[in-house]
C-alpha cells in the first residue's frame, strides 16, 4: 500500500526546523518519529531543567541517540523564533502571542493529531463530548475489533498514533478521542464524528461557553457529503447541530425523542431504528457496566458502528466489557469494604453520573472528592452526593465549592447537612487512610474528584494510579 500523502510529508519535513511544544505523552513518540525522518527538532517545555520527569525524558532520548535542542523553564517560549513547523500542545491556546508572531513570520502551526488525521489512510471514527467520550471511544474500538477489524485507538485517550502511521492500512479502522483543546484549531474532520453531549466544561481555559461549543463543532464542520455525524437527541446543544451537518446525521436517545434513524431504547432493549423498524440488539439490563449514562454511551457507539458491524458484535461487548480504567474501577475488597477508582471524573457532571450509577445499585459510599475547578456548573452535585454518601472526604482546590454545594442541596434529598460527616485533608495519603478508618462493613470507598488533577498531579491517570497504590497498601 502506498500512502502518497505520507511519502510527501516525509520528503517535506527532512531538514525542516521543527518546534514541539510540550514533551508529554503524545509528543514524545512524535519527536522520535520526526527526528528519524531528518527534522531538526527543538523541544519546548515549561518544566524546569531539574524536574525528575523531564530529566528522565531527556536521558531516554539521549540513550536512543535522539539529539535535539531544548528550551525549558518558565520562559521557555522566548526561544520560539525562526521555525518552519510548530507542533502545539493541545492545552496551549492557539492565540498565544508567541505562536501568533511565528505564524505571521511564516511558520506552520499544527498539532500531532491534526497531522495524523491529515495523513491517515484509514476510516476514522472520532468521539468528543463533555462527558462519556472515553467510554464511548473504548466501546467503538471494542465493537469494531469484535467485528474483525484491525483497530488503532488513540488521541486524548492517552495513546499517540503518529509513530504508528506507517503500519495503518486503508482497510483498517482508527478510533480517536478528541478533546476541545485538540479540536480548537482543527480544520479536518473524520469520516464518522460522534458528539456524546455538550455541557459547560473547561471554562478555565476557553474564553466562554460559546468558544467551547465552537471547538466541538470542528469535529464535523469539515466532513464531506459522505460523512456520518452521530448526535445526542436528548442534549439541547447537540440536537441543534443537526442543521450544520454536511453528510448523514444519525441520532441516539435514551429517552424517546422522536428520532427516525439511530439508536434508541425500547421496551428495555437497546435497538437500532431505520425505516420505522427497531432491531433489538441487547437488553439494557444485560449491559455489564452500570449506570444510565453508560446506556447512552452504548447508544452512541451503536449509532456510530452500525453500518460496519453486526448486532451480535455490539451485544457481545455489552455483556462482557467491565469498564474503562479509572472509571468506577474496582481496585480491591478489604474487610468487606470495596474500593473504587473513578479518577476520570474530572467535572461535577462526571461525578454526578458516577454517583447516580451507584445510587441505582443502592450503594452506601464513603466519598473522596475534590480537584481543580474548571469554572464548572456544580448544580445537582450536592444532591447526587447526599443520595449515596454521609461520609465525604474533601481533598483538592475545589473543596470549598463542593462543601457549599453539598450543604445547600442535601435538604433536597431530605438529608440534614448536620448529619453529614464532611472531612477535609491535604493529601491523598491522608484521604485513603481516613476512608479506610471510617468505612464500615458493606460500604464502598469511591474516589470521584469532580475536578481536574492539575492541582496535585500531571493528569488523571497519575491521580488514579496513586489512589490504587495507596489502597493496595492498606492492611
Amino acid at each position: 500500500m502506498i500512502n502518497l500523502k505520507l511519502d510527501e510529508f516525509k520528503s517535506w519535513i527532512k531538514n525542516q526546523r521543527v518546534a514541539v511544544l510540550g514533551v508529554g505523552i503524545s509528543n514524545r513518540p512524535l519527536i522520535r518519529y520526526i527526528h528519524n525522518l531528518g527534522a531538526r527538532v527543538t523541544a519546548f517545555d515549561m518544566l524546569d531543567d531539574d524536574d525528575v520527569v523531564l530529566k528522565r525524558t531527556r536521558e531516554d532520548f539521549e540513550s536512543a541517540g535522539i539529539e535535539i535542542e531544548w528550551s525549558v523553564g518558565a520562559d521557555y517560549l522566548t526561544n520560539l523564533k525562526g521555525f518552519d513547523l510548530i507542533f502545539r500542545t493541545p492545552k496551549m491556546r492557539p492565540d498565544v502571542k508567541e505562536l501568533l508572531a511565528e505564524r505571521e513570520r511564516g511558520a506552520v502551526i499544527t498539532s500531532e493529531m491534526e497531522v495524523f488525521m491529515e495523513l491517515c489512510p484509514a476510516k476514522m471514527f472520532a468521539i468528543t463530548g463533555s462527558d462519556g467520550k472515553t467510554t464511548t471511544t473504548t466501546l467503538v474500538s471494542l465493537i469494531l475489533k469484535q467485528a474483525g477489524y484491525q483497530v488503532y485507538l488513540g488521541g486524548n485517550i492517552g495513546t499517540p498514533l503518529m509513530d504508528q502511521i506507517d503500519h495503518i492500512r486503508t482497510e483498517d479502522m482508527v478510533v480517536l478521542e478528541l478533546s476541545s483543546f485538540q479540536l480548537s484549531s482543527m480544520r479536518i474532520s473524520p469520516a464518522v464524528a460522534i458528539i456524546t453531549n455538550v455541557t459547560p466544561n473547561h471554562l478555565d481555559v476557553h474564553k466562554d461557553y460559546q468558544e467551547y461549543i465552537d471547538a466541538k463543532r470542528n469535529i464535523y464542520l469539515y466532513q464531506s457529503f459522505m460523512g456520518r455525524l452521530v448526535l445526542n437527541a436528548n442534549n439541547y446543544v447537540t440536537r441543534s447541530m443537526v442543521v450544520e451537518a454536511r453528510g448523514q446525521v444519525i441520532q441516539f436517545a435514551r429517552k424517546e425523542a422522536g428520532i427516525t434513524c439511530g439508536a434508541v431504547v425500547k421496551d428495555g432493549w437497546l435497538c437500532y431504528r431505520a425505516d420505522n423498524q427497531d432491531t433489538p440488539i441487547v437488553e439494557t439490563a444485560a449491559i455489564v457496566i452500570p449506570g444510565k449514562h453508560n446506556i447512552e454511551n452504548y447508544l452512541a457507539a451503536t449509532a456510530a458502528t452500525w453500518p460496519f458491524v453486526k448486532a451480535r458484535d455490539i451485544a457481545t461487548v455489552a455483556t462482557t466489557f467491565g469498564g474503562v480504567e479509572h472509571r468506577l474501577e474496582l481496585v480491591r475488597e478489604l474487610n468487606t469494604v470495596r474500593y473504587y477508582n473513578s479518577s476520570i471524573d474530572t467535572s461535577p457532571t462526571r461525578t454526578k453520573a458516577a454517583l447516580n450509577a451507584l445510587a441505582e445499585r443502592h450503594e452506601k459510599v464513603v466519598l473522596i472528592t475534590g480537584g481543580k475547578d474548571k469554572k464548572s456548573d456544580y448544580i445537582g452535585l450536592g444532591e447526587a452526593i447526599a443520595a449515596v454518601s454521609k461520609k465525604i472526604i474533601l481533598c483538592g482546590d475545589n473543596a470549598g465549592l463542593i462543601r457549599n454545594n453539598l450543604i445547600l442541596e442535601a435538604p433536597f434529598k431530605n438529608v440534614d447537612p448536620q448529619t453529614l460527616q464532611i472531612l477535609e485533608v491535604q493529601t491523598y495519603e491522608e484521604a485513603v487512610l481516613l476512608a479506610h478508618k471510617i468505612a464500615e462493613s458493606g460500604e464502598i470507598v469511591v474516589l470521584s474528584p469532580a475536578g481536574t488533577s492539575y492541582d496535585k498531579f500531571r493528569h488523571f491517570e497519575e491521580r488514579g494510579n496513586l489512589f490504587k497504590t495507596l489502597v493496595n497498601a492498606l492492611n
